[in-house]
């Protein structure tokens, strides 16, 4: 009798075949890349396909072209004397016409593909860093965010600048405007006529309220998604998406309202003397009281929720279209 033989492999049934899972394609720079592996899973833990890296900022420029009224009337209400937010859309279309809810759109474009695009890329190279995953603690995403924030904060500063200036300018008095015509030409006529300097303006409480925004956005939806999985309520579906974003919208509004009144104001100003945030904080303090941290929440409230929610869903979406093509032999 011959010996048995040790550590065979088991039999599969009767015809069932053998087939080999195709391997991923990296994804096209636009859609996400390592973010989407890091950030949308399914529910078993494993990384979904790796996405185009630019689609987040494709998602976030189309997230922020729908809201764009909502920042207008938020940076006005921060930046001059308006005071409630149905009144200052009322001016805007009263003085500018419906098409004056979009004074300054390509600023936006711009800010959207430098800003937001480079905070996804660092968020991702940031959580490898610390070997933070989906399931990490709360603080520890943060710190990733915190991370990611302060880079995007320093990229993204020149085009912050021309969005807000872009978007203050008619509310301001004729003899006070900058008149640009669009992000090209402020970006050209700021180093021309304030310096290369000026293109530094309100860094500290801008790279301050991007570490804020991406420590609570991103980290926040990270940690709500998780949980959210963990429930016996939700799937990794739009659902999940829905409530995780819509809850990190509410955090990212709260905690990042006064680095935001103060980035708004002192990137809205020009002259000597204007870009000090202490200078700022101390004579808003005097005229106003702590409640100008707070000033224009509701608008901000109500264009970064909606931003939130459709830049995540949005990026399903477009992850979904990049399947589809590929599935067709269209390579994205």
């Amino acid at each position: 009798m011959s010996a048995p033989i040790k550590d065979a492999a088991p039999s599969l049934p009767i015809g069932e075949k053998i087939t080999a899972k195709p391997k991923k394609q990296p994804y096209p720079f636009w859609l996400g890349g390592r973010y989407l592996s890091n950030t949308l899973r399914d529910n078993s833990g494993h990384a979904n396909d790796i996405h185009p890296f630019h689609s987040l900022g494709v998602a976030a420029t189309i997230a922020a072209s729908i809201t764009h009224p909502l920042d207008l009337t938020k940076v006005r209400l921060q930046a001059s004397g308006d005071k409630r937010m149905i009144e200052s859309i009322k001016k805007t279309v009263r003085t500018a016409g419906v098409r004056g809810l979009f004074d300054g759109i390509t600023g936006t474009w711009m800010r959207q593909m430098s800003y937001s695009l480079c905070r996804f890329w660092a968020y991702d190279e940031s959580k490898k860093m610390i070997g933070a995953g989906a399931n990490s603690p709360a603080w520890k995403l943060a710190v990733a965010g915190s991370m990611a924030g302060g880079i995007a904060g320093f990229v993204g500063n020149p085009a912050e600048i021309v969005m807000v200036r872009l978007q203050g300018d008619f509310a301001k008095a004729p003899e006070k405007r900058f008149n640009y015509k669009h992000c090209f030409d402020a970006l050209f006529r700021m180093v021309r006529e304030e310096g290369v300097s000026s293109l530094g303006r309100g860094m500290t409480p801008n790279i301050f309220r991007a570490v804020l925004m991406n420590a609570s956005q991103l980290a926040s939806y990270d940690f709500f998604k998780a949980e959210l999985l963990k429930t016996s309520f939700f799937e990794d579906n739009i659902y999940c998406h829905f409530t995780a974003s819509f809850a990190a919208g509410t955090v990212a509004t709260t905690v990042c309202s006064p680095a935001d009144v103060l980035k708004s104001r002192i990137m809205n100003a020009s002259g000597p003397g204007s870009a000090s945030t202490l200078g700022v904080i101390r004579h808003s303090m005097q005229t106003e009281g702590p409640a100008f941290m707070f000033k224009g929440w509701l608008p901000a409230w109500s264009r970064l929720q909606p931003t939130t929610i459709l830049i995540f869903l949005t990026l399903e979406q477009l992850k979904n279209l990049v399947d589809w093509s590929r599935a067709r032999g269209i390579a994205l």
